[in-house]
């Protein structure tokens, strides 16, 4: 399916993944918003579940496996062209998790993992949406 001005939303795939006083980001390699500091994730691919799609974007984006995941919460992200036209249009559920070990290493379209303080969330991402999916999986997690 082409990812601009799709027949039908596409689903991504979000993971917040949390340890004391950390939460890890990735840097995006590729457009949509490349360069930009994010979530690991990506697109869901037929027959996966969407907590297989976390897993395995969370292991090709920064090498990490973890136990438990809980649904944190879901965002929609719309784009209308200068016509009105939907130019995008990703459906977001994200997953909150614990890091269990292991040291992140960018893979996949991530070009850098970096573990930030929980205070500098706001520095880092951009999109509201975004942060309150990392406050909602904060509270889920207690941290």
């Amino acid at each position: 399916m082409n990812r601009e001005y799709p027949a039908r939303p596409i689903v991504g795939i979000g993971v917040v993944l949390l340890r004391p006083g950390g939460l890890l980001l990735i840097r995006r390699g590729r457009p949509p918003a490349e360069g930009s500091w994010s979530l690991p994730g990506g697109g869901q691919k037929l027959g996966e579940t969407a907590e297989e799609a976390a897993r395995r974007e969370l292991r090709e984006e920064t090498g990490l496996e973890v136990g438990a995941m809980l649904l944190a919460g879901h965002a929609d992200s719309i784009t209308r062209d200068p016509e009105g036209r939907i130019r995008f249009h990703y459906t977001i559920i994200d997953f909150a998790a614990a890091w269990t070990g292991g040291v992140a290493r960018p893979g996949g379209d991530a070009m850098e993992a970096r573990w930030i303080d929980l205070a500098a969330v706001n520095d880092y991402l951009v999109w509201n949406q975004a942060r309150h999916v990392v406050a909602s999986a904060r509270t889920l997690l207690n941290y």
